[in-house]
């Protein structure tokens, strides 16, 4: 049975009311699991792997427990967090076989509510040792397990599975054909070293059983903290929540929350420290730390694998900081260039004609204010990826875009801003930036603001050279430099526009204001209109069956709303008030019926099997390639037959990706490389959250798509990561690379 873990009793009043929950949960947890198993439909899938099919006696091998979730639930890590409970695995072995501690890979952190837990998602692997005795006789040996473990949504539901499976006992080892994925599980489980460069202290007390604990990094050792995941305890809680603070001389530090259980407070802690290394690599080490104590001598050391773990300052080099400005400054000022700003030229470019008989003095009031929009709008993408981090999640660049409810509010705001280009509508004030002048505040001022916002909004989800390397260093950084990088980019995006306020005389080849800028007003809307049905076109896919109807006729509502609005109260003259009462009964209509009730806009419901990856091939392109679903094990089996695969982590949402794919992906060259050479393509969809593409996004230095990696035929190898723009050239030099497995690097 599922075995809650044993309570001890706090020593104070206040103790006892925070452990409280916790014993209520796990006292539901019993109630649960008397009851039959078959009131529920289980949504984990268990299985038994080994790494052998046949072991020789006095052998050793690894078996594996598979937890396959469907998607949206999860399970716990050996430290579940605030009332959560681990898997448990209770074995029922024959004489000479002895099973080692389970081995658990790193978990996701979740803090929802105050609450903290460690979980696992869509599949996970615990590893056990196995060893068997050398007086063993050739003959199958039968391996059984009882498994318990929390299978939670929103609810969780206790679960429990026996699982079999058989080991040949013979004098010739054989490999099974699930040791590859089990190997990639065992990297993902962090390694014991007891001997890295921490210590930690008690640095304030809060209550009688509360205090603070910091943990310390010796500064020599090139390393930064990321967190500190604790192993579970029973004598005391340590807190979920990790504050960063302001680096030292002599230490940099986390501080952590402590709640003791005991009359005595614990001499030791023991847990995953997450390091992030001076080359900016992720780092999991497994410790025990002795309070009190001083860093550990490690640069004396003579053991291979721990001086590899930890090298010495001479050969770990920190990125520079002036650098990753330089680059974050240049890729702020090409990002004007990409496809997915491209539209709001329409609205800079009337503001440049609308400033044309301006003084100097005004038009460069313009471009400050239009920089400070764009500035102010990178600061609060900085506080958002700043707080997103601090609660141990992962944030990435153009995140909104998997947001349904941004995108559904970006639309209708794009349609009304194109309907007003084209003169359904008026927004009163003098400024041709209509709505956008409106959202800043009306005048030329307001919409000046308002522009910079809007280009930085629509600028998220794109990537452009140089800009993806600053990113990926600003998402490692402490808030200070999230917030300094930030800036750096929001500057490049701002300064081509604000240098060209400065200097009018850039300006004189725009025509004096005049007739022609009403026409070219309404022309410029269509580019608006062309990104309103780009837009349109990621949004359905966040919406149930239907969802491509009701949006259309959501926006079909709002254009004869606007027009309403401008034909019958802005222009018509005599009395109004039916047109305001049909005005407001149509905007009543439109959110109280299409929205709410048919779209269910503010939770909506994915398509059937919308974002679900399968095996199936997906055709697509005029050029048929043929493209799998990715997944980590599609690749290394592909990698075990031999074959070169090019994945391609996408979304719909990123421009960048789509001029990728129609340039340099799906086109005949490639297709005709990749049928030559025998390769497979695989596609990573981004296009809603996926918590293992943001994962592979980080191992390799991105916080955001495109993405392409292309892998060598032999198993293990590391892939060919290509540039965020690519070329048709850079592209075939890769797969020419992975097929003769000559690892080059590619230039962008």
């Amino acid at each position: 049975m599922f075995e809650p873990r044993m309570m001890h009793h706090p020593t104070t009043l206040r103790g006892f009311v925070r452990k409280l929950p916790v014993g209520i949960y796990q006292l539901a947890m019993v109630v649960f699991m008397s009851l039959p198993t078959s009131l529920w439909s289980a949504e984990t899938k268990v299985s038994l792997w080994t790494t052998k099919t046949a072991v020789a006696p006095g052998g050793t091998a690894t078996a594996a427990i598979v937890f396959e979730l469907k998607e949206g639930w999860h399970t716990y890590w050996r430290n579940g967090g605030d009332a959560a409970q681990p898997p448990s695995l209770a074995w029922d072995l024959p004489p000479g076989v002895e099973t080692g501690p389970i081995q658990w890979p790193l978990p996701e952190k979740e803090v929802v509510s105050g609450l903290t837990s460690y979980s696992y998602h869509e599949e996970v692997l615990l590893l056990v040792p196995l060893q068997f005795d050398a007086s063993l006789k050739p003959g199958q040996v039968n391996l059984q397990c009882q498994v318990n473990w929390l299978e939670c949504q929103e609810t969780c539901v206790p679960r429990q599975a026996k699982v079999l499976g058989t080991i040949e006992i013979s004098l010739e080892e054989k490999a099974s054909d699930e040791a590859p994925l089990i190997q990639r599980s065992a990297d993902l489980v962090p390694e014991t070293d007891n001997a890295l460069p921490l210590r930690a202290d008690w640095s304030k007390t809060l209550a009688e059983d509360e205090r603070i604990l910091t943990l310390e990094l010796d500064p020599q050792s090139g390393f930064r903290w990321l967190d500190f995941y604790p192993h579970e305890n029973d004598s005391f809680e340590l807190g979920g929540a990790s504050t960063l603070l302001p680096n030292r001389t002599e230490a940099i530090r986390l501080e952590k929350n402590v709640l003791n259980w005991e009359d005595s407070w614990p001499a030791q802690i023991s847990g995953v420290a997450l390091l992030i290394d001076a080359d900016e690599k992720p780092w999991t080490r497994e410790t025990t730390i002795v309070l009190g104590g001083s860093f550990p001598q490690t640069e004396k050391t003579t053991d291979s694998t721990q001086a590899a773990t930890l090298p010495s300052n001479k050969t770990l080099q920190r990125p520079s900081m002036l650098l990753m400005l330089g680059f974050a400054l240049l890729g702020g000022m090409i990002l004007n260039l990409m496809p997915c700003v491209l539209p709001v030229i329409s609205l800079k470019i009337l503001g440049f004609v609308e400033q044309g008989a301006e003084d100097r003095k005004k038009v460069f009031q313009m471009g400050l204010l239009y920089g400070l929009g764009v500035l102010v709008s990178f600061w609060a993408l900085a506080s958002i990826v700043i707080a997103i981090q601090s609660t141990g999640q992962s944030a990435n660049w153009g995140m909104q875009f998997q947001n349904p409810q941004f995108l559904l509010l970006m639309t209708i705001l794009l349609t009304l801003i194109a309907l007003n280009f084209f003169g359904v509508f008026e927004i009163t004030g003098g400024s041709l930036t209509g709505v956008a002048s409106r959202l800043g505040g009306g005048h030329g001022r307001g919409g000046a603001f308002a522009n910079g916002v809007l280009a930085t909004i629509l600028a998220t989800p794109c990537t452009a050279p140089f800009l993806g390397t600053a990113l990926g260093f600003a998402f490692t950084q402490p808030p200070t430099g999230i917030l300094l990088m930030f800036t750096t980019i929001g500057v490049g995006l701002a300064l081509p526009y604000v240098a060209l306020s400065w200097n009018p005389g850039w300006l004189q080849i725009l025509p004096r204001p005049g007739a022609w800028m009403t026409r070219f007003k309404v022309f410029m809307g269509f580019p608006m209109l062309g990104t309103v049905v780009w837009l349109y076109s990621i949004a359905r896919l966040h919406f149930g069956p239907g969802g491509d109807l009701w949006l259309g006729l959501c926006l079909v509502s709002i254009a004869l709303l606007a027009w309403i609005y401008g034909e019958c109260i802005q222009k018509a003259r005599g009395r109004k008030g039916w047109a305001w009462g049909a005005l407001l009964a149509g905007i009543l209509v439109t959110y109280g019926w299409i929205l709410e009730h048919e779209l269910n806009w503010r939770q909506p419901a994915l398509k059937d099997g919308e974002n679900t990856p399968s095996d199936a091939t997906l055709i697509s392109g005029k050029n048929g390639i043929q493209w799998m679903a990715w997944s980590e094990a599609a690749v290394i089996q592909a990698q075990q037959k031999g074959q070169v695969v090019l994945v391609d982590f996408t979304a719909k949402w990123c421009p960048n990706c789509q001029v990728n794919k129609k340039t340099s992906i799906e086109i005949p060259s490639v297709k005709e490389k990749l049928e030559s050479i025998g390769g497979l393509t695989m596609r990573g969809d981004y296009t809603f959250q996926d918590r293992r593409i943001t994962q592979k996004l980080k191992e390799h230095g991105r916080i955001g798509v495109p993405l392409v990696l292309v892998y060598p035929p032999s198993e293990g190898a590391e892939p060919i990561v290509l540039p965020e723009l690519l070329t048709p050239s850079i592209v075939l030099k890769a797969l020419d690379e992975a097929s003769g497995s000559a690892m080059v690097p590619i230039d962008g």
